[in-house]
């Protein structure tokens, strides 16, 4: 479980802005989300000074998340006040980045710590497919939306075929030695990620006792949190921890 609460802070997915929401039912929703991130660590979103990082520095740990004959030739992005840009073009069509913990479940704990800094590489699949929302949520949290104007637009944008379906083969490296994902344990663990569109782990043996393989939901930890997310396509992230970091080096075991 710990190994989980550490990866699940990395995913590099997530979501858009929505209309207001309007009339009684919605207001009680909005409610029941503010009181549900009053009670978490990090309540609400820091100055975002305190999520930015030296450029030169944000490309390096980015970089890190994958071993060199990946990352050296793959397109970097790093953060800045508004959002994502590239900060370095590639020529192999992976994207190497470092995620903030907003990139998490919407009911995470750790939704918006600043302390996050969660080093990724998405191959060409997961470039085209899951980095789209990842862009568009954190531009859009940036500019001052709720969670709830966040779920209501991702809706939309599925609804309309304005965010791409997930492609088959989506991979994630995430092996920085540098990395901070969760302030749980030892706040880091090398592992790669599988974005599927199954609803739960059990075609891969994941969650089991001894299995290598853990899953979590890519939407929610608990659907209660924000009811609004089960109308959302299923799409599982499968986790699974690797020996080494991405430079050669032994990892601890899990």
């Amino acid at each position: 479980m710990r190994f989980m609460m550490m990866v699940s802070k990395s995913f590099a997915l997530l979501v858009v802005l929505g209309a207001a929401y309007v009339g009684m039912g919605n207001l009680v929703m909005a409610n029941q989300a503010m009181a549900q991130d009053a009670t978490a660590p990090y309540p609400n979103m820091a100055p975002i000074e305190q999520y930015l990082m030296d450029r030169d520095a944000e490309i390096a740990l980015a970089r890190s998340a994958a071993p060199d004959a990946i990352s050296h030739d793959a397109t970097v992005i790093v953060l800045t006040r508004h959002g994502y840009e590239t900060a370095v073009q590639g020529k192999n069509g992976w994207v190497c980045w470092v995620g903030r913990g907003w990139l998490a479940m919407f009911d995470h704990p750790e939704f918006w710590s600043p302390k996050v800094r969660a080093a990724d590489c998405l191959n060409p699949p997961a470039a085209r497919s899951v980095l789209p929302y990842a862009y568009k949520r954190t531009e859009l949290l940036l500019a001052g939306h709720s969670k709830l104007e966040v779920i209501a637009a991702i809706k939309a944008a599925l609804d309309k075929k304005e965010l791409p379906a997930l492609e088959p083969g989506a991979v994630s490296y995430m092996m920085s030695k540098s990395s901070y994902l969760t302030d749980s344990g030892g706040h880091n663990m090398p592992h790669l990620m599988f974005f599927q569109t199954d609803k739960d782990g059990t075609a891969w043996g994941a969650n089991l006792t001894n299995s290598p393989v853990l899953a979590v939901n890519y939407w929610y930890f608990s659907a209660d949190a924000y009811p609004q997310l089960k109308s959302f396509p299923p799409l599982s992230v499968f986790l699974v921890g690797v020996e080494k970091w991405s430079d050669g080096t032994p990892a601890p075991s899990m």
